[in-house]
């Protein structure tokens, strides 16, 4: 009697490990970064390993938000935010008189700018030229157009940047130059 009710109970288990076994994927940059920390650290590299480190963290306390970084274009938004972050410390070094820390720092972004220059997003020409055409259309519509519709229309679910590898904030910067010059 007992071990028909345990053999129950292994199969259960066993459909529940099987169909649990899903793993969200990473983004091609995130396979580098990470094997680039295991390179770093055979090679004793500690500034590459900082940033690194920092940048996993990051990349694994979002996981537990509500929006994740899923994709190479959302990493670059977190380097760059790290680059920003860098270029503040420096100056405060510099006012500080820290040449030390500076030079830490200078090497930390030096780092980060060549993760961020690994990842392809669009030319800013393809931008200007894609968000100029969606102008134009809804000046023919005869819709009011700002900046917020433009790029609604720009990022909607079928539109002509939905899915590319275009960063917001620069093509928000030519939609308003192309709003302002229409």
């Amino acid at each position: 009697m007992f071990r028909a009710l345990r053999q129950t109970t292994r199969l259960g288990l066993y459909q529940a490990r099987w169909n649990s076994t899903g793993s969200p994927s990473l983004p091609p940059l995130m396979t580098k970064l990470r094997t680039d920390l295991k390179t770093a650290m055979r090679a004793k590299d500690a500034a590459r390993l900082d940033v690194l480190r920092a940048l996993i963290s990051e990349t694994n306390n979002s996981q537990k938000t509500a929006s994740p970084i899923q994709t190479d274009l959302q990493l670059l938004s977190l380097i760059k935010k790290r680059v920003a972050a860098s270029k503040d410390s420096v100056q405060q070094f510099i006012e500080a008189n820290r040449p030390d820390l500076k030079e830490k720092e200078d090497k930390a972004q030096e780092i980060l700018e060549e993760y961020a220059s690994q990842v392809e997003t669009m030319s800013v020409e393809e931008i200007t030229q894609i968000v100029s055409q969606e102008v134009a259309k809804l000046k023919e519509a005869g819709e009011k157009f700002q900046v917020g519709t433009v790029l609604k229309s720009l990022f909607a679910p079928g539109g002509p940047l939905d899915g590319k590898p275009a960063e917001r904030s620069e093509v928000a910067k030519i939609a308003k130059d192309a709003v302002s010059s229409a």
